[in-house]
């Protein structure tokens, strides 16, 4: 169930984030924090488009490929997700980051097991 009070909070926070973004339109952080908003009010196509232009600008956003694999995977999308994956695996590798790494081999391994 969702409040008036709560929407209205959800709506603010986009509004903030879009606000930042109109001063900085590079600013990782608020693209990122703008496609998770929109991702988890059910906005796939929006949030999908949100994590295109955050990895487009920053390719090196690791949670970027994980999270936008996740919203791709909800939207019964796998061959994208996986993609994805894919991608977000060797920036990880690239810069160090294996955790990272490691639970988005996990999520890949997952979508190739229910195949």
């Amino acid at each position: 169930m969702v409040l008036e009070g709560d929407r209205e909070q959800d709506m603010d926070k986009v509004a903030n984030l879009k606000e930042i973004l109109e001063q900085d339109p590079k600013n990782a952080f608020a693209r990122y924090g703008l496609a998770m908003e929109y991702a988890g009010r059910g906005e796939m196509e929006v949030a999908l488009a949100e994590f295109s232009r955050l990895l487009a600008d920053h390719p090196e956003y690791a949670a970027g490929y994980f999270m936008a694999a996740q919203t791709l995977a909800k939207a019964r999308r796998v061959a994208e997700a996986k993609t994805r994956l894919a991608e977000g695996i060797a920036c990880a590798r690239k810069a160090g980051n294996q955790h990272a790494a490691r639970e988005m081999q996990a999520m890949l391994d997952d979508l190739e097991m229910a195949e």
